[in-house]
């Protein structure tokens, strides 16, 4: 394991150090925040710890203490607010997103990059465009946090493990993010079947509930932020996990966001679809075949996007 970097010691940025700790994901983190106090007291909080986990150093630092670093990893810019729009957030932190980009990558151009500020899908393709880095060296965290809140309803629902749940989110983190159910299977049967081959077929309850999942999806986030305030464990989790598929180099497949070239029939925006990563960072995507109905929920989620970028002034 080597040196990571995580831009922004927020709740997100400080969570993902703790759990890269906890993980023994790397040997060196620093943490990087315009509040130098905050980024201070984050490293040293965490790496009091260290003394139960595997030896890591963990510091706050500037820019320029990326120099070397394996994985930079972007969690700065601004919460949604009561009263600001999606495209007003878009553009505030699109313009935070170049001030990073100009001050970090001249540091670290070796880097592989993930991107996790939101809109992650918009600032992953600011992100490529204003530094112009090799695309595989740009992820966005994307909804590689759907997928996981989708196998984890889908694990409770047929009394299963998660790791038994093959079923991932497509699209945009977002609104328009959908579920493509002619590729969902459940220990090597399809979603639909599964709970007649089932021992618990007597405990699940399955009648293609299709639509109400993924609004319990998409809903996920405001449940949480309306009960806590705040997202942090689980999205910390998922980048973690994007790490060590990363350092694993086996290629892992990942739903991350990333600059697409006609494939599905999108070009020109970054959005999910499964991605083997390691590394090299992106090694390719993996373009299992989409229903008629699919492809066409994939269009509109890459066309909102394409909406939101084409009034951002870059």
């Amino acid at each position: 394991m080597g040196k990571i970097t995580i831009i922004g010691a927020g709740n997100v940025g400080a969570t993902i150090a703790n759990d890269l700790i906890l993980g023994g994901t790397a040997t060196e983190i620093v943490l990087v925040d315009v509040n130098m106090n905050k980024a201070k007291g984050e490293a040293l909080d965490v790496y009091q710890g260290a003394p139960f986990q595997s030896p890591a150093i963990v510091r706050p630092g500037e820019y320029e203490d990326a120099a070397g670093s394996d994985i930079v990893i972007i969690t700065c810019g601004f919460a949604r607010k009561p009263g600001m729009t999606r495209l007003d957030l878009a553009q505030a932190n699109v313009n935070i997103i170049k001030e990073v980009a100009k001050n970090v990558v001249p540091y670290a151009p070796d880097s592989i990059y993930i991107i996790v500020s939101n809109p992650v899908d918009v600032l992953t393709y600011a992100f490529l465009k204003y530094t112009g880095l090799p695309e595989n060296r740009v992820i966005g965290s994307g909804t590689i946090l759907d997928t996981s809140r989708l196998q984890a309803e889908l694990a409770r629902r047929f009394h299963i493990s998660p790791k038994n749940v093959h079923a991932h989110i497509y699209g945009e983190h977002g609104d328009s993010a959908f579920v493509p159910w002619s590729l969902v299977h459940i220990a090597n049967n399809h979603v639909d079947t599964y709970a007649s081959v089932s021992p618990d077929r007597d405990k699940i309850r399955w009648n293609k509930d299709y639509d109400e999942i993924e609004q319990f999806v998409k809903k996920s986030g405001a449940t949480i932020i309306e009960n806590k305030g705040a997202t942090f464990y689980a999205v910390a989790m998922s980048v973690c996990h994007i790490c060590k598929c990363i350092y694993a180099n086996a290629g892992t497949a990942v739903t991350v966001s990333t600059m697409m070239h006609g494939e599905y029939g999108v070009d020109d925006v970054c959005l999910s679809t499964l991605n083997l990563v390691d590394r090299s960072g992106c090694r390719g995507k993996i373009l299992t075949p989409l229903t008629p109905e699919e492809t066409e929920k994939l269009h509109r989620s890459a066309e909102k996007l394409k909406s939101v970028i084409a009034q951002i002034q870059f």
